[in-house]
């Protein structure tokens, strides 16, 4: 397991910051259906750095990232990168799920029918 750390660690906050800022118009599309517990109210955070690696959308509560990819993430060496990225990420028992930009724009409640499938906490240990 991590330390409470692991998560949104200072180091990052700046780069975190200028992400939220420089927003695509798929994450600002994405997050108006995500924020505020809007999905079946659950809670979501936008750029939210786990280790060394900053989430574009995370849910805590179901340890969800969803990465929104643009078509830089097509190309080799993104696609190399991105599944060194999902490894890390789930080994911290962090599932990761991955749309393109332009279905967040043009499918967006597909995207979002797709999140809510995805929405399950994990298993707890029975007491």
């Amino acid at each position: 397991m991590y330390s409470p750390s692991f998560l949104n660690i200072p180091a990052l906050k700046n780069r975190r910051c200028q992400l939220r800022k420089g927003s695509t118009d798929a994450e600002k599309r994405l997050w108006s259906k995500l924020r505020a517990k809007q999905l079946n109210r659950f809670k979501f955070y936008r750029q939210f750095s786990a280790g060394q690696y900053i989430l574009d959308f995370y849910c805590p509560a179901c340890r969800l990232a969803v990465e929104l990819d643009g078509g830089q993430h097509a190309e080799e060496k993104k696609r190399s990168y991105d599944a060194k990225r999902t490894e890390y990420l789930n080994r911290q028992n962090i599932r990761v799920i991955r749309f393109w930009d332009n279905d967040a724009l043009k499918n967006t409640e597909s995207v979002l029918n797709i999140i809510l499938e995805n929405l399950t906490p994990p298993n707890l240990p029975l007491k």
